[in-house]
């Protein structure tokens, strides 16, 4: 049954805006719900573990690409330099004792 108007005898209609909002707000509550699930299903989709093991076979190939022409890094090519550092000799007053009364 349709309400009436008391003045005149004409529908009394929701406003167009307060349908509009409502109408946006169940189409975001809605495409929130789809993303969810959608996201959850990609997140444990076989695609990931693709690029996983695409990486690891990135990382081994490069391993045996350079095995033998780089050094690895856990090595330091200065361990071995030379003390080439003239300060350290040139200083003359290295042992003064700057207080006599100690």
């Amino acid at each position: 049954m349709v309400k009436l108007n008391k003045n005149m005898d004409t529908p009394i209609e929701k406003p167009k805006k307060e349908i509009l909002m409502i109408a946006a707000v169940i189409l975001i509550i809605i495409l929130a719900i789809g993303g969810y699930f959608w996201w959850n299903s990609w997140r444990n989709s076989s695609g990931n573990k693709v690029l996983d093991s695409a990486g690891d076979a990135a990382k081994k190939i490069t391993e045996n690409a350079t095995k033998g022409i780089l050094p690895s890094i856990g090595t330091n090519p200065l361990e071995s330099k030379p003390d080439v550092n003239p300060a350290n000799k040139a200083n003359p007053f290295k042992n003064i004792i700057t207080n006599p009364f100690q």
